[in-house]
C-alpha cells in the first residue's frame, strides 16, 4: 500500500488525510486550535502551537490511524491558511505571532497611503490587486513602522504554508498563488518578485523563493521526521493557500470552474484562461501554468455563526450549538420576518474593501426570535454572496458551474438560502473533506501518477442543491433593502469607532 499525506490549517481547525493512489481515504483526522484576536482588527495564530504543532499531531495520528508505514508515505502536501505575514529569523524561527489574512485589518492605514502615494491604477496594473487588508505588503510595512525591533531581526517573512514546507524542508519556498498575494511586492506580468513600485517596504531578499505548486519543494530532514513521524527523505511540494486545495479537491481544475467555500469565511475561486483584472476582486496565477484564478471573500461567515452561538445560545452544548440553531432557525421562513442582516462584523472584503466596515441588524421588532435573528444572519450571508457573484458577472466573468465545499454546507438553511438569493445550483461532491484531500492529490499529481482531471474521478458528483422559486419574490426584495442598506450607513457606522467599549 501506498498513499499521499495531505494536511491543511484553518482558522480554527488542522485536518489531515491520508489517500490512496486511487483516491480512497485511507485515514482523517481533525485538531482544533484557537483565534487570537489581541484588540479588534487583529487576528493571529501562534505558528508554533497552532501550525506546527498540528502538523506534528496529524502526521503521527494518520499514519496510526490509516496503519501505514512512514516509508509508504511517497510524497507529502501541507496548505494553510492565507495570505498571512509572519517574520521569522535565519532558521525560521518565528518572531511573533502570524499576522492573517483580510480578516485582520490592522494595515488598513498602510494600504490606503501606498495607494494614495502609488496611484490605484499602477498596483492594479502592475500587481494584477488592488491593496486591501488582504495584501501582505502592507503589513510588512506595519511592521517596519510598528514593530522595528522585530522588522530588524526579521530574516525572511513567510505565510503559513511556507512556514510549515520550511519546518519540513528546510527551504523557504511559496507558490505563485501565494505570493501574488503579496502587493505591491509581486509583479503579476513577469510572475516575480520586485520592488519597482515600493521599495521602501522590505528588501526582496528576505521574501521566499517562488515556485508553482506541485513543484518538489525538498524532502522532510531528519529533524522534522523525528517530530512528524514521517521518513526522512519524503517527497514535500511547494504547497498553496487553504482555499485553493479546497477548490482541488472538488475537483475546480477548468476554465469557468468555480468553487464556493463555506468557511470560517465564505472564499469563491473561479479559473479562467486569461487574466482578469477588477479592484473588487483578487488575481492570481493559478497552481498550474497557463491558468488565473479570480477570487473573492467574506470577512465573516461561519466565524459569524460561531459568534452568535456563543453570545446567544450559551444554554447548548457548544459542539451542538451550531447543529441546533440550524434546525431552529427552520421554523422562521423566507425573509426571516422582515429582519436584514448586514455581516460585517469585521469589516467586509470583497467586494466593498471596507475595513471599517459594521455589522448591522436591521427590522427588529418585539415579536421576533431568536430562530428569525439566526436565519437573518444566513441570509445576510447569502445576500453577501451573491454581491460577489453579482461582481463577477459586471467584471466580464459570469459564474456558470459552482462547486460548493466546507463545513456550512450541513447547514441546509443557509446552502438552500444562497442558492434560492442567487437564482444559481450549486454542484456537491461525493467527498467533502476538503483542502487537505486536495493536498494529498497535489502530492500525487507532482509525482506524475495522475492528470489534473482525475480528480473528477476521485471526486465525482453527489447533489446538487436548486435554487426554490417559491422564495424568489421575497428574496429580490431582501437582496435590494441588503445593497440599499450599505451606503446609507457608511459614513454613520464608521464614526462609531471600532473599540467595543465605545471608548
Amino acid at each position: 500500500m501506498s498513499a499521499t499525506l495531505g494536511i491543511d490549517v484553518g482558522t480554527y481547525e488542522s485536518k489531515g488525510a491520508l489517500v490512496a493512489d486511487d483516491g480512497r481515504i485511507l485515514a482523517t483526522a481533525a485538531r482544533r486550535h484557537g483565534l487570537i484576536v489581541p484588540q479588534p482588527g487583529w487576528a493571529e495564530h501562534d505558528p508554533e502551537r497552532d501550525w506546527w504543532a498540528d502538523v506534528v499531531w496529524l502526521s503521527r495520528k494518520l499514519l496510526s490511524d490509516g496503519r501505514l508505514a512512514a516509508a509508504e508515505v511517497d510524497a507529502v502536501a501541507v496548505s494553510a491558511i492565507g495570505p498571512c505575514m509572519l517574520p521569522v529569523d535565519e532558521d525560521g524561527a518565528p518572531l511573533m505571532n502570524a499576522v492573517l489574512y483580510g480578516i485582520d485589518t490592522r494595515a488598513a492605514h498602510e494600504a490606503e497611503a501606498l495607494t494614495a502615494r502609488l496611484g490605484a491604477d499602477a498596483i492594479l496594473a502592475f500587481c494584477g490587486n488592488a491593496l486591501t487588508t488582504q495584501a501582505v505588503g502592507p503589513k510588512i510595512l506595519w511592521l517596519k513602522r510598528n514593530r522595528p525591533d522585530v522588522d530588524a531581526k526579521a530574516r525572511k517573512f513567510l505565510n503559513a504554508t511556507s512556514f510549515l514546507v520550511h519546518r519540513l524542508t528546510g527551504r523557504f519556498v511559496a507558490d505563485h498563488y501565494s505570493a501574488s498575494n503579496a502587493a505591491p511586492l509581486y509583479d503579476f506580468g513577469r510572475m516575480a518578485w520586485s520592488d519597482a513600485l515600493a521599495a521602501d517596504i522590505t528588501d526582496l531578499d528576505r521574501l521566499p523563493d517562488i515556485a508553482w505548486t506541485t513543484e518538489i519543494a525538498g524532502a522532510v530532514t531528519r529533524k522534522a521526521a523525528e517530530e512528524t513521524g514521517l521518513a526522512a527523505g519524503t517527497p514535500v511540494i511547494v504547497g498553496t493557500i487553504d482555499a485553493a486545495a479546497e477548490a482541488v479537491s472538488v475537483g475546480v481544475v477548468d476554465e469557468g470552474e468555480t468553487m464556493l467555500m463555506y468557511g470560517s469565511t465564505i472564499f469563491t475561486i473561479r479559473l479562467g484562461a486569461e487574466r482578469l483584472t477588477d479592484p473588487r476582486l483578487w488575481h492570481a496565477p493559478w497552481l498550474f501554468a497557463g491558468r488565473y484564478a479570480c477570487m473573492a471573500g467574506l470577512a465573516t461567515s461561519g466565524a459569524l455563526t460561531r459568534w452568535f452561538a456563543d453570545q446567544f445560545a450559551r444554554e447548548l452544548a457548544p459542539e451542538e450549538a451550531l447543529a441546533a440553531l440550524a434546525s431552529e432557525c427552520e421554523a422562521s421562513p423566507a425573509g426571516a420576518r422582515g429582519l436584514v442582516v448586514l455581516p460585517y462584523f469585521s469589516g467586509e472584503r470583497t467586494p466593498i474593501h471596507d475595513p471599517h466596515a459594521k455589522g448591522a441588524i436591521v427590522g427588529l421588532t418585539l415579536g421576533h426570535t431568536r430562530a428569525d435573528l439566526y436565519r437573518a444572519l444566513l441570509e445576510g450571508i447569502a445576500y453577501a454572496t451573491n454581491h460577489i457573484f453579482a461582481t463577477y458577472a459586471e467584471a466580464g466573468a459570469p459564474l456558470k458551474t459552482i462547486v460548493s465545499v466546507g463545513g456550512g454546507l450541513r447547514n441546509r438553511t443557509w446552502a438552500q438560502a444562497t442558492s434560492d438569493v442567487s437564482g444559481l445550483s450549486q454542484n456537491v461532491r461525493r467527498v467533502s473533506l476538503g483542502a487537505s484531500y486536495g493536498d494529498a492529490f497535489l502530492a500525487r499529481l507532482a509525482l506524475g501518477g495522475v492528470s489534473t482531471s482525475s480528480i473528477k474521478l476521485w471526486n465525482p458528483s453527489a447533489d446538487a442543491i436548486e435554487p426554490n422559486p417559491d422564495t424568489a419574490a421575497v428574496y429580490r426584495q431582501r437582496y435590494g433593502t441588503f445593497r440599499d442598506l450599505y451606503p446609507r450607513l457608511r459614513d454613520l457606522t464608521h464614526g462609531l469607532g471600532s473599540d467595543p467599549q465605545g471608548e
